[in-house]
């Protein structure tokens, strides 16, 4: 890939607004859509949606569990929905959320990440929890191909504080120690880095309570929780702040409850991402 994924995406935010849609063929949406809760319901729901949204948003998020339980076949849906969007020229974060150690995390890096792998999007959500030094083969590799990965810092389920807003010996929250990390990663990168945080965007006021600085983190910051799941222009200003510009809100329920019609998808993505614009640049 010609440019980092960091100012792909940068472009990308600029052209059509800071959002993006997360792609959760879970089954009751596939019940609201009239789709069978199976392989050629998946298949027409996540293709629908890339047409609706494809090319006129940001990125689109395909959430890797989804398809998973429809075993290989499934799976085999994801790597079509991963290729429809590169074929609209939309940028896609594929949503898997893997973390381990050693070889294992350099097989997910492979999976995720690789030139040529049917399952390489243009960025991973990924899990520090086993170490943030457990990420550095999907670090270094997403580097080598110019793709990037969004980091889990904070986010909106009550259990994760038992994690993330832990202390160190030295009076360092994890969550903290995730975003310094990250920035080193990002030094130097203009427009911004390719080592993206994940922050709900429903935390309130985790940021300030966990001394987490976003802003130093030089890399996107994907917000999941805005629309359906209560976060507006007030809560991405509280959690945020001077952060903002680098945020990437995403949006699954408050866009996806508008199909199956293919106009109204497009309709609430538009609307969905001049909120996200006039929220985080306004």
């Amino acid at each position: 890939m010609a440019d980092a994924f960091g100012a792909r995406l940068a472009a990308a935010m600029d052209e059509h607004g800071p959002l993006c849609v997360g792609v959760d063929p879970h089954a009751s949406l596939l019940e609201a859509w009239g789709l069978a809760d199976d392989v050629a319901g998946l298949r027409e729901f996540s293709l629908r949606v890339i047409d609706a949204v494809g090319g006129r948003v940001a990125a689109v998020k395909p959430q890797a569990a989804f398809y998973e339980r429809h075993g290989s076949a499934g799976v085999a849906v994801l790597e079509e929905t991963i290729a429809a969007a590169r074929a609209a020229g939309t940028l896609s974060i594929v949503d898997a959320k893997r973390g381990d150690i050693g070889s294992t995390m350099g097989a997910y890096a492979e999976a995720f990440l690789r030139d040529g792998s049917p399952l390489a999007g243009d960025a991973l959500t990924v899990s520090p929890y086993l170490g943030f030094g457990s990420l550095a083969p999907a670090a270094d590799l997403a580097a080598q191909t110019g793709r990037g990965l969004f980091v889990l810092c904070l986010t909106s389920n009550k259990e994760g504080q038992e994690v993330q807003h832990a202390r160190t010996a030295d009076g360092v929250s994890l969550a903290a120690s995730v975003a310094a990390q990250a920035a080193v990663l990002n030094a130097g990168a203009e427009p911004m880095g390719s080592i993206g945080l994940v922050v709900g965007a429903t935390i309130g006021d985790a940021v300030a309570a966990t001394g987490t600085d976003l802003q130093a983190v030089n890399g996107p910051l994907l917000a999941p929780g805005v629309g359906a799941q209560g976060a507006g222009a007030a809560e991405l200003a509280a959690v945020f702040g001077a952060a903002r510009r680098q945020v990437l809100a995403s949006s699954s329920r408050g866009v996806l409850s508008a199909g199956p019609s293919v106009d109204e998808l497009r309709a609430a993505a538009a609307a969905a991402s001049g909120e996200a614009r006039a929220a985080l640049r306004g």
